[in-house]
């Protein structure tokens, strides 16, 4: 998680952008903080939200009650991505 915390990597941000406008699109929600949209995240990302993204992505991969193989491959890119970073 520190290593998220300075990502300034633009293949990184990419993903979570990615990630979170897909989960937008495709109306998954998880147990977060409700006062805050997958898009807002998205449109007002920085590089400190990065652990928060990869949070989600971990929840998004592992979760038996999300099927969608193409959120959970963002999810696994996101994933991967940071820990090539």
């Amino acid at each position: 998680m520190k290593k998220c915390e300075s990502m300034d990597d633009t293949s990184v941000m990419g993903s979570c952008e990615v990630l979170l406008n897909m989960m937008k699109d495709k109306n998954v929600t998880l147990d977060e903080d409700p006062n805050q949209t997958y898009l807002g995240m998205a449109e007002n990302l920085t590089p400190k939200d990065v652990s928060k993204v990869l949070q989600l992505a971990l929840k998004v991969r592992e979760s038996g009650d999300i099927t969608d193989t193409e959120l959970k491959n963002a999810a696994s890119r996101l994933i991967r991505a940071i820990e090539m970073s």
